[in-house]
């Protein structure tokens, strides 16, 4: 669930960090905002590095302590370009520029390779959901349809035709759930 939301989160909180670096906002406060909230487990990640800031300990032991935490490569990335930044005075803004345009780039492939994998999902769905029960009807009425053919097609129960009728129905709402599930499951998480 964590690497989930550092996933999600990581890219908004490198754009956050981009802004307000480049118009002359230090680290420190940097880190500050984004620990107020809007960024998920980030931000709950934050808090407490300023927490620990507050009470005296040094910046370096805590982002390396939270190096230790991140369980994503992205998040990682961003502690790490911080941590250079704070014992190596790096350009953090370009660094963190570069990071956000690859993770946008890894982000853009994600949601195409889901969208080529749910393209006949809606097809399918309308089918399923638009015609199965179409014909499921049209199969319920067909002893009422067929009263006199009894000699051509032999006869059929209404009782019998109606549980097979429910039992379709049945069956194509399990279908339909089922896709969705699918779909649902191949979500990329972004």
């Amino acid at each position: 669930m964590r690497s989930l939301e550092e996933s999600r989160e990581v890219l908004y909180v490198i754009r956050t960090l981009d802004v307000l670096m480049g118009s002359g906002v230090g680290l420190e406060a940097a880190i500050h905002s984004i620990s107020q909230g809007g960024y998920g487990i980030i931000s709950k990640d934050f808090a407490s590095l300023m927490d620990n800031i507050n009470k005296g300990k040094p910046m370096e032991k805590e982002l390396r302590a939270l190096l230790k935490k991140c369980e994503t490569d992205g998040y990682r990335r961003v502690i790490n370009t911080m941590l250079n930044n704070v014992t190596q005075n790096t350009d953090i803004i370009e660094t963190l520029r570069k990071q956000g345009e690859r993770m946008e780039e890894s982000r853009t492939e994600k949601v195409k390779e889901y969208i080529e994998e749910l393209g006949g999902v809606p097809e399918t769905l309308l089918s399923i959901g638009m015609i199965g029960p179409i014909i499921l009807s049209i199969l319920g009425i067909a002893p009422q349809l067929m009263d006199g053919a009894e000699a051509l097609f032999g006869s059929v129960d209404q009782g019998m035709m109606m549980s097979i009728v429910n039992a379709g129905l049945l069956l194509t709402l399990a279908g339909m759930a089922l896709i969705g599930l699918k779909a649902h499951t191949k979500d990329p998480g972004l």
